[in-house]
């Protein structure tokens, strides 16, 4: 379509008087951004984006990103004016309690937000998944007659998302992959909030872009018939993701901090007045001219039409590719049959074996399950395991590809991985060591902020690793990720357990969970029986080894140590119950009858072992139990010595078990 020049001029005018009212009325905030980029925002909302405010998820719309998520007001604004369910009342409640325009944009708090963005550089990564995501439903879904995904991927960045180290992960690998359906919209204010932002970069951003494999365009981002030139230029383009550098004034509109560091956050509100009078503004706040009601209504219903088009196109594609069709509605509904069921029982008589190794078997047949299961490695596909055997590379020349490489990248893919999430077609699982999820943890939080089933198979899980030494030791690591809300973290004992863990976190649909996986081979416990192994893990909890006389202690473990637990039961007498707890977060999810029935509340002597920090056991064993565990840093040796070394042993079962019964 053309540029109207005659609206859009008045309609940034309004979308900066309700940026800096709404500021005004909370007294805090964020004007810089949307002052600055009003011109943009008019463009791509009121002539550029592909998109139906009536249906905010509909399956080919552009994908707008804002990534400078504390610039919130810009966002909420255009939703407004672009006639989605965003009414000026919600907009009048910015940052109130109850509203769904909190501080900074939270999918699935607002209609048209595609992804929870404030941490800087967060939804750059997020754009480069929803892109890779794009490119699969492309390869997956489209046929020779029917091309129904073929969007864009628009993301609006500012200095501070370029500076984050996971912007810069995620961009290089979106030049490798060549994402041309990805459109980079950067906001080059050259402020920060501290000082101007030659303070802290001097790069040449254009230069490092196109040595990523970037196409890039240097606009002034004011100038909207410049601006819309170079969006529908990189648009059209092929082979290259895009990057528009869009020259703004920040805080444009209040000239006494525009251009400055202070026009970053709400320093310009005392000035809110005079700003109004000078835009032209009148003396109702939270004002929107009739003309650009009046230009937004009609564009909606062209909007609308061609969404209604493309769905006569759609049904078309269905009834001529039935089984796609299908495909993709189970996809997008997440309606996946018993994962236990299509996971065969671990052979009787199978070595021991690690759990990655466990869980890599074990992946085979969820893929075979889930056709939109997609798993990806931080450059670790041969430690980690999980690669789909049968699924391809997903790279520049095979956008079907089921495995993706990220390189030494783990914070880009943990954020790609949620851009995956947040387009909810396929289901998005990622790997590395576990020591090295806390290069993921920004992503990760955000994952369970946002309640995304993003699925994380993390090997290597405790100082087993052995020789390696402590630097890849992730004795502290297991607790930190238990203290992410919404975050399951299950760390299995063998096959079984494994098969549960996989069933569980690939069934789940209302947030991210951690695999916690062994390097080293550990017994197959046989006397528990299969069945109950999985569907106790499935829970979270369960009864390894039942008591056979009047119960005096109870023996907790997950993981690696849950053998450990077991032998030294045996050795403590009949009266010892041993409980596998291979996922705090899904057996405190359990009725109280349930969680009763595991642990009696009057059994009092209770002992933990786990190869990590005994913190979170004390939830579980109170003042009247023990936790053994690893309250300091490993050691380089072999594994075996390792754990022996630090008291992770039979032995220290039975010695603590005994001093605890004896005390009775």
């Amino acid at each position: 379509m053309s540029l109207p020049h005659d609206i859009l001029p008045l309609a940034a005018r309004d979308a900066r008087g309700l940026a800096i009212d709404a500021v005004a009325a909370c007294k805090s905030g964020h004007l810089g951004l949307p002052l600055g980029c009003a011109e943009i925002g008019a463009v791509l909302f009121g002539a550029a984006l592909r998109y139906d405010p009536a249906e905010p998820r509909w399956l080919n719309r552009d994908r707008f990103v804002l990534s400078a998520g504390h610039g919130s007001m810009f966002l909420y604004s255009w939703l407004h004016l672009a006639g989605y369910d965003v009414p000026l009342e919600q907009v009048k409640n910015f940052r109130q309690l109850g509203s769904i325009t909190p501080g900074h944009p939270e999918f699935g708090e607002t209609p048209g937000v595609e992804c929870t963005t404030g941490p800087l550089g967060q939804g750059v990564a997020n754009a480069v998944g929803l892109a890779v995501s794009g490119k699969m439903s492309e390869a997956r879904f489209n046929t020779a007659e029917h091309r129904i995904f073929d969007h864009r991927v628009v993301c609006l960045a500012g200095d501070g998302c370029l500076q984050e180290g996971v912007a810069s992960e995620a961009c290089a690998l979106a030049g490798h992959l060549q994402l041309d359906n990805l459109i980079l919209i950067y906001d080059a204010n050259n402020v920060t909030l501290d000082a101007m932002a030659l303070f802290t970069q001097s790069e040449d951003t254009i230069g490092r872009f196109k040595a990523y494999g970037w196409d890039v365009q240097e606009v002034d981002g004011q100038n909207m018939a410049e601006f819309y030139a170079a969006y529908e230029k990189a648009k059209a383009a092929k082979g290259k993701p895009q990057l528009i550098v869009a020259k703004t004034l920040i805080g444009k509109g209040i000239p006494e901090v525009a251009g400055t560091s202070k026009a970053h956050g709400e320093g310009g509100v005392k000035f809110a007045d005079a700003a109004r009078q000078g835009l032209g503004l009148p003396e109702e706040k939270f004002h929107v001219s009739p003309e650009v009601r009046a230009y937004f209504a009609q564009h909606a219903k062209d909007l609308g039409a061609a969404c209604a088009e493309w769905h006569r196109r759609f049904e078309a594609w269905r009834e001529a590719n039935r089984d796609l069709a299908a495909e993709l509605d189970t996809a997008v509904a997440k309606d996946y049959p018993d994962l236990l069921e299509v996971i065969p029982p671990y052979p009787a008589d199978a070595p021991d074996i690690a759990t990655r190794k466990a869980g890599s078997d074990v992946l085979q047949h969820v893929a075979r399950a889930m056709p939109m299961l997609v798993s990806g490695s931080a450059d670790l596909h041969g430690s980690t395991l999980n690669y789909i055997v049968d699924g391809g590379d997903f790279d520049a020349r095979n956008h079907a590809g089921r495995n993706i490489r990220f390189g030494i990248r783990e914070h880009g893919m943990a954020g790609i991985l949620n851009g995956l999430a947040y387009d909810g077609i396929f289901h998005a699982s990622g790997a590395t060591f576990l020591v090295f999820s806390d290069y993921c943890r920004p992503s990760m939080r955000i994952a369970a902020l946002s309640h995304l089933p993003v699925v994380y198979i993390f090997t290597h899980d405790s100082v087993g690793v052995g020789e390696d030494g402590p630097t890849h030791q992730p004795v502290e690591t297991v607790a930190a990720l238990r203290a992410i809300p919404n975050l399951d973290v299950i760390r299995p004992a063998d096959p079984a357990e494994t098969a549960g863990a996989f069933a569980a976190a690939f069934d789940r649909k209302d947030g991210p969970t951690l695999l916690a996986l062994s390097r080293q081979a550990l017994p197959t416990l046989r006397q528990i029986p299969e069945e109950e192994a999985r569907r106790g893990t499935l829970r979270g909890g369960y009864i390894a080894r039942r008591e056979t006389a009047p119960l005096d202690l109870i023996l907790l473990a997950t993981g690696s140590e849950l053998h450990l637990a077991m032998e030294a039961a045996g050795k403590l007498g009949p009266s010892v119950r041993v409980v596998s707890l291979p996922c705090f977060e899904r057996f405190e999810r359990q009725a109280a009858e349930y969680r009763d029935a595991v642990l009696p509340p009057d059994c009092a002597r209770r002992l933990s072992i786990e190869a990590g920090v005994t913190q979170p056991w004390y939830r579980y064993v109170g003042r009247r139990g023990h936790a053994i565990g690893i309250d300091r840093f490993g050691l380089s040796a072999p594994g075996g010595t390792v754990l022996k070394t630090l008291g992770i042993s039979v032995d220290a079962l039975v010695e603590e078990g005994r001093a605890l019964l004896a005390g009775a």
